[in-house]
């Protein structure tokens, strides 16, 4: 009786090894460079953000001859302050439709006068408080 070679279907374990180190050479390789990314990510749409609110600050400025008080805030933008002093052409609709919140969930602090610039803008940045050094730096509008 004649065997017939059977057809070989599958991979073998040793190509199947070969792949699996080279996907694990590719994820050791390119993991690092993209991990640190999401940080800097961060800091950079806060950086934007800080930039389109310094905008509607502008307006309002250009609109009512002054900036909002430090107790007016940045919910000025949003609606019209009550406190003084009130602005007196304020724009129907606000500056903004919603202060944004920055990507670690803080709000944007503001003070007017500055102590830096006409007035300061900042987000206290990934550990939440003023101040800091290196990744717990704070991101500013003076800087």
């Amino acid at each position: 009786m004649i065997q017939r070679a059977r057809k070989r279907s599958g991979f073998t374990l040793v190509e199947v090894l070969v792949v699996v180190v080279i996907l694990g050479l590719l994820a050791a390789l390119v993991a690092p460079k993209i991990v640190g990314q999401g940080e800097e990510a961060k800091r950079t749409a806060v950086s934007v953000q800080i930039r389109e609110i310094e905008q509607a600050l502008e307006m309002y400025r250009l609109d009512n001859s002054m900036y909002p008080t430090t107790a007016q805030g940045l919910e000025a933008l949003v609606s019209k302050p009550s406190a003084p002093p009130e602005p007196k052409r304020y724009r129907e609709g606000g500056y903004v439709r919603r202060l944004p919140v920055d990507p670690w969930g803080n709000a944007y602090i503001y003070r007017m006068p500055g102590d830096h610039s006409e007035f300061d803008l900042f987000s206290p940045g990934p550990d939440g408080e003023e101040g800091g050094e290196g990744a717990a730096r704070d991101i500013t509008n003076w800087e």
